[in-house]
């Protein structure tokens, strides 16, 4: 475990530094086109990811790409941990996120933010401000991008129990668009809330498209019981892996057992 730490540690560095590097790199896109930026910001994910595997030995296994839709759609992803916010736009060619509008305020990573007109949303904002990114939304999507967005709102912890929200339903109900959900174990290798970068195998699965045309609960229903039925097995696989690697899942005394179903 101290081998663990030392090279979570040396990740995290180095992280940084590479994010700060490619913020420079990403300067002269401010008088581009946005979608020269995107150009950057994926080769950001890429070499992050890629350092992650040099250091840290986590493999990343992409399950069902040739699943994704082309053309505007909604990516409907369980969010474990920070790596997905980064490593899943590399596979959409004109990704939108909704992001905390506190995050403009960063130098450079704000400005870039706004200049690859992504939608901010004021969370003390209320009803007000789900309105506005219900109204905003939509219309992105169906000039052809593709939202990537995280249902529960926020990172959860592997096993927690699933809590989706009803604003995503909104969106793909005024999108007229397919949704893709998107399972993963992430949190197992990289956990929310610590610095530590655990070895093993990282497996992102893109399940069967929903078409448009669902309402609104039958959306929610369904997407709860792919995602949250589809997490289960990849968490359980993954902890497997890691009891081989360690005798133990790392931190399983004070993690929950995975929910079922929906």
């Amino acid at each position: 475990m101290v081998l663990i730490f030392l090279r979570s540690l040396v990740y995290n560095v180095l992280f940084y530094a590479l994010l700060v590097f490619w913020i420079l790199v990403a300067i002269p896109t401010f008088l581009m086109p946005p979608r020269v930026f995107m150009v950057v910001a994926k080769a950001w994910a890429r070499s992050s990811i890629w350092l992650l595997r040099v250091i840290c030995n986590t493999k990343v296994d992409y399950r069902g790409l040739e699943k994704i839709p082309r053309g505007p759609l909604i990516a409907a992803s369980k969010h474990q941990s920070m790596w997905e916010t980064f490593a899943l736009l590399q596979f959409f060619d004109a990704p939108l996120f909704i992001y905390k509008r506190e995050l403009a305020w960063i130098p450079f990573f704000g400005w870039y933010l706004m200049k690859s007109k992504m939608i901010g949303v004021d969370r003390d904002g209320g009803i007000r401000s789900l309105m506005e990114m219900a109204r905003r939304a939509p219309k992105e999507i169906r000039s052809g991008r593709q939202l990537i967005i995280f249902p529960e709102g926020t990172r959860t912890p592997v096993g927690a129990p699933p809590n989706y929200m009803t604003g995503v339903g909104q969106i793909y109900a005024s999108s007229g668009v397919p949704c893709i959900p998107v399972a993963l174990n992430s949190g197992l290798f990289w956990p929310r809330r610590t610095f530590m970068r655990y070895p093993g195998t990282l497996v992102v699965e893109f399940l069967d498209p929903l078409p448009p045309g669902l309402t609104r609960k039958d959306f929610i229903a369904r997407i709860t019981v792919a995602i949250e039925e589809a997490t289960n097995r990849l968490v359980e696989a993954g902890r497997r892996e890691q009891a081989q690697l360690f005798g133990r899942v790392p931190g399983s005394a004070n993690r929950p057992s995975p929910s079922r179903g929906g």
